[in-house]
């Protein structure tokens, strides 16, 4: 069973618990083991200064060839953008091996509540690691893998997919409700 890695890429280093906690979150929510990567790493061109936001797609894949084996998820402080929308709060390879959060709108508005900023950048790396599992998004409501365009979609949210997500994840059926 191919193991997934998190490994912080930002600025601000959360500290080992808050990363514990997404690792746990991941190894809750999906067939396989999940540990943190400790190695020192910074994207390098994903950045757009006239965005003055990172580019998450470039981010996807530096993380590919510069990452561990298995599954990775990128988690940082710094604001992700693809090209189509004003800001993603994560990426993903669809059926691939990475993903990307950001915990940059995630404290947005002003939040100074640390767990519940941790709370939803927990539901978003299961969110974005769903897609490398294969999972699309689901229209059951408080499913992990609901879309989100905003924080308080994020709130509406358990931090685990629901059953038929979690059926389709034992049986690697991509179809979406």
């Amino acid at each position: 069973m191919e193991q997934m890695q998190v490994w912080w890429i930002g600025e601000r280093h959360p500290g080992e618990a808050a990363l514990d906690y997404l690792r746990l979150r991941l190894a809750q929510a999906f067939p396989a083991p999940a540990a943190i990567w400790t190695q020192a790493g910074r994207p390098e061109g994903a950045f757009d200064p006239r965005r003055k936001q990172w580019s998450s797609s470039r981010i996807l894949s530096w993380l590919a060839s510069a990452g561990p084996a298995g599954k990775v998820l990128g988690v940082t402080d710094v604001d992700l953008f693809v090209p189509i929308l004003t800001f993603v709060f994560g990426e993903a390879q669809l059926g691939g091996r990475t993903a990307v959060v950001s915990s940059a709108r995630l404290g947005h508005p002003v939040v100074h509540d640390e767990r519940l900023v941790l709370s939803r950048l927990a539901k978003e790396s299961v969110h974005e690691m769903g897609h490398v599992f294969g999972l699309l998004h689901c229209g059951v409501p408080g499913c992990v893998m609901g879309r989100s365009a905003d924080v308080q979609d994020v709130d509406r949210k358990r931090v685990e997919p629901c059953p038929s997500c979690r059926e389709r994840l034992a049986h690697g059926i991509r179809e979406a409700i």
